[in-house]
């Protein structure tokens, strides 16, 4: 495969997405003409007390947190 046929398989490929994405999103906005919003919940009178974490809450922030700091060293060793 020469160079001009690697460009012009990716192009076909980027251009098929693209397409497709904009082909999606106007069926959608389509199939909502002529339908009724659907009402909207309730807003409640007592707002989310706040509970202590569970340890799978606690446990989920701590690998969060592992990962955002990988994220800004690999960030930063990239600059």
């Amino acid at each position: 495969m020469n160079t001009n046929q690697i460009i012009n398989m990716i192009m076909r490929t980027v251009m098929r997405r693209l397409i497709n994405t904009g082909v999606n999103a106007g069926f959608d906005a389509a199939s909502k003409i002529g339908r009724p919003k659907p009402p909207k919940p309730p807003k409640s009178a007592n707002p989310k007390v706040e509970t202590e974490p569970t340890p799978e809450q606690i446990e989920r922030e701590r690998i969060r947190a592992i990962r955002q700091a990988r994220r800004a060293a690999r960030q930063n060793n990239q600059s």
